[in-house]
């Protein structure tokens, strides 16, 4: 049963800035109590904040003292423990934390995996009577205590350098490392929630959180609870940039204006207006003063066509033109499968629009090829001598290899994004493509369900598991027997995440054949 839930935090040092402030705002938004903790007087701290004293949990002198970044971080560690233990209405949450949906933590747990490797401690939930928050505040007391999750090797070298101290050991030792060490010996560590509840952007993606171009907007999601905004890494960044001040565009820029902060008001530590920017900033190009350098750009043709495939939402054309640009002047064969994105299965309407910019933007940027367009639509968007034009509904993949006319060097599946269709059009039209030749299947992120059928595997998961294993498992004998007869001419399989995200789903594969 949900329960009214106290966030707990802890402010080490001076005026807060305004990513702590957006962090803090967005949970008393959320119609959650929030009580900030400090060893000494908080500055600029939002209205409707209760702020305590933080030695009535743990007094300073029993830690390892706030004097240094290192040493404040194992403080926060400690206290965050103590604070749990001594409360079960309060779940913790560092202040550079964005609230998406208020906390509630069920049996009492609220933690999530920040990583493959670790839970993170940004959020934290533990039930006072939780065998784990026993530990966790057992060892971060013992100040000689060796992490038991470190290698005979490891351990027995820190035995033989009496005292060990944890305060000389690494600085997170008492933090993520440690929480899920003792996660995993309780069991406890069956409450954790996946990435994309608590840490939907990882650390070292902390940068698209300042991007105007949109590349952030997928990452809150129907899952997503909070993001961390990381305040170390976004005030590296800011300083870089005159004024430091978060683009209005970004993901920060608008939820700061959503919460109505003014970051100008609370700026981070170390960078104000007076910060000078380590190197001339240019000013972004309008796409209309790209045109005339010399070099003609794939993802300039995309955004002026209006196209998904460039900067404004899926950038594949940035991959596409570190891909073709090489043979772009070639008398090429591209065979496309499908024009029009899928939009003939989920809106024919649009359809028509979308297949007459796509094959526009590839006409001109292949000026001396020739194309094979095959497409659910009755008639071509319009009609080009380049062009030779086949309706089909991609259900008989023999229709595509009889009616290719040689070898094309390069085969783009944009079509109904069924992965039946994208499978049985690979292994019909692989062996077709010409040595050397790209295959591209668009999209592996959205298949329809009314095209998908029972028991179809994934595109982006068949491939995965070539990668992992070399081998293709495949449900249907004779696909699995064809793709696997294949792997020899593979020069290379590459999966790219959306929008090259590395925490987010494969979208977009690309097969070179040798």
């Amino acid at each position: 049963m949900a329960r009214d839930i106290q966030i707990g935090a802890l402010w080490t040092g001076g005026t807060l800035g305004f990513v702590q402030l957006l962090g803090l705002r967005s949970f008393l938004d959320a119609g959650q109590h929030v009580k900030l903790f400090s060893y000494s007087p908080v500055e600029g701290a939002p209205d409707g904040i209760e702020i305590a004293d933080a030695n009535d949990v743990l007094p300073l002198d029993a830690g390892t003292g706030t004097n240094d970044t290192a040493s404040a971080a194992r403080q926060i560690d400690r206290f965050r423990y103590h604070l749990l233990a001594q409360h079960d209405d309060v779940v913790w949450a560092d202040p550079d934390i964005y609230c998406v949906q208020p906390f509630t933590t069920g049996p009492g747990h609220l933690h999530g995996w920040q990583s493959e490797r670790y839970v993170g401690t940004g959020v934290l939930g533990l039930p006072p009577d939780s065998e784990t928050l026993r530990l966790l505040i057992d060892f971060t007391s013992d100040a000689q205590a060796i992490p038991p999750w470190l290698s005979p090797e490891e351990r027995q070298a820190l035995e033989d350098e009496a005292p060990v101290d944890g305060r000389d050991q690494a600085r997170d030792i008492w933090g993520a490392p440690a929480l899920t060490w003792f996660l995993r010996q309780t069991g406890e560590i069956r409450y954790t929630l996946p990435r994309a509840a608590l840490y939907p952007v990882a650390k070292a993606d902390a940068g698209v959180l300042l991007r105007p171009d949109g590349s952030a907007d997928g990452v809150i999601t129907p899952q997503t609870l909070a993001i961390p905004l990381y305040a170390d890494r976004i005030q590296t960044r800011l300083q870089r940039t005159k004024g430091g001040v978060p683009d209005p565009k970004s993901l920060v820029g608008r939820l700061l204006a959503r919460h109505g902060i003014d970051p100008a008001d609370a700026p981070l530590p170390g960078v104000s207006e007076a910060t000078a920017p380590a190197a001339p900033v240019a000013e972004p190009l309008d796409p209309g003063d790209r045109h005339g350098r010399g070099v003609l750009n794939l993802t300039d043709l995309a955004d002026a066509a209006g196209s998904d495939r460039g900067s404004r939402k899926h950038r594949f054309t940035e991959l596409y033109q570190m891909l073709f640009h090489p043979m772009r002047d070639r008398p090429l064969h591209v065979a496309l499968l499908g024009l029009d994105g899928g939009l003939g299965v989920q809106d024919p309407d649009a359809a028509p629009v979308v297949a007459e910019a796509m094959l526009k933007m590839w006409l001109a940027y292949f000026p001396n090829a020739r194309f094979t367009a095959f497409d659910m639509a009755e008639e071509a968007p319009f009609d080009d001598p380049r062009v030779a034009y086949i309706t089909t509904d991609f259900e008989d993949p023999t229709t595509l290899t009889a009616a290719l006319d040689g070898a094309p060097e390069v085969i783009i599946d944009d079509a109904t994004h069924a992965s039946r269709h994208q499978q049985s059009a690979f292994v019909d039209l692989f062996p077709r493509l010409a040595s050397g030749g790209l295959y591209i299947i668009e999209d592996l992120r959205f298949q329809p369900t009314p095209l998908e059928g029972q028991g179809s595997v994934k595109t982006a998961a068949l491939f995965q598991g070539y990668q992992e294993t070399g081998v293709f498992e495949h449900p249907d004998a004779a696909t699995c027997t064809a793709l696997n007869a294949m792997r020899v001419d593979f020069s290379g399989c590459f999966l790219f995440p959306a929008q090259y995200i590395k925490h987010r789903r494969d979208q977009l594969l690309v097969v070179h054949k040798r």
